[in-house]
């Protein structure tokens, strides 16, 4: 397998969500893995956790809470789900919306899904306590110790030619999801990526993004980044 360097990496992983029900070999799941825990994490402490789900039975229920739950939110948060991005085309914005709704219908045919995970600190909840914002701080603090894991997750499926997608959908279902996977009380999940062999006509390229000079600043918001 021929290997692209880590800038390559970084501008063409798209979110594919149209995946190939092809088994995903153990190996490479072990080496995303392994990506993932290279990450920086709260004065190393290290307390994620990982589920790789590949049993079939098992990925069908999951899909069906996740199904659920996109159910719910498009009948709760339906005026969000119409909110275009104003640098969005609407043609853009639409196979976004589409994709999204595909995943919501499949996510159980993926090969492999896999939750990340952490253990909740004892030391988070007791700054999140001191400074008197115990449930936002705690969230900020903890998820900075997980999302940065995600991401190298996420380049190194990129390497193996392997797509995915970062979701968050099941949360709104986080209890039966917990069941599910056996999670005690203290574990959380914050992401579940769904790991497989890109479907004909969905394929990893060049992502577009806003430029630089639109979203940073220097110094103060008061004066944007120099546009070259």
């Amino acid at each position: 397998m021929a290997e692209i360097g880590l800038f390559e990496a970084i501008y063409t992983s798209r979110a594919i969500r149209h995946l190939k029900p092809d088994p995903v070999p153990d190996d490479l799941i072990e080496r995303i893995i392994d990506a993932g825990i290279r990450a920086l994490s709260a004065v190393n402490y290290q307390h994620w956790l990982f589920v790789v789900v590949k049993d079939r039975a098992l990925r069908t229920q999951i899909g069906l809470l996740y199904r659920d739950a996109g159910e719910r939110i498009r009948t709760e948060y339906a005026s969000r789900l119409t909110d275009r991005p104003r640098h969005l085309s609407e043609d853009k914005f639409q196979r976004i919306m589409t994709s999204a709704a595909y995943l919501r219908e499949h996510l159980g045919e993926a090969p492999v899904l896999l939750s990340a995970c952490l253990r909740q600190r004892a030391a988070d909840q007791g700054m999140a306590n001191a400074l008197g914002n115990a449930p936002t701080m705690t969230q900020r603090t903890a998820s900075a110790s997980i999302y940065p894991a995600v991401q190298n997750m996420i380049l190194a499926c990129r390497a193996f030619g392997l797509g995915t997608v970062l979701t968050t959908l099941h949360t709104f279902v986080e209890d039966e999801i917990k069941a599910l996977l056996g999670l005690p009380a203290d574990v959380t999940t914050y992401a579940l990526l769904p790991i497989g062999y890109p479907q004909a006509g969905y394929k990893h390229g060049p992502v577009k993004r806003k430029p630089v000079e639109q979203v940073t600043f220097l110094n103060t918001m008061a004066t944007p980044w120099p546009k070259k």
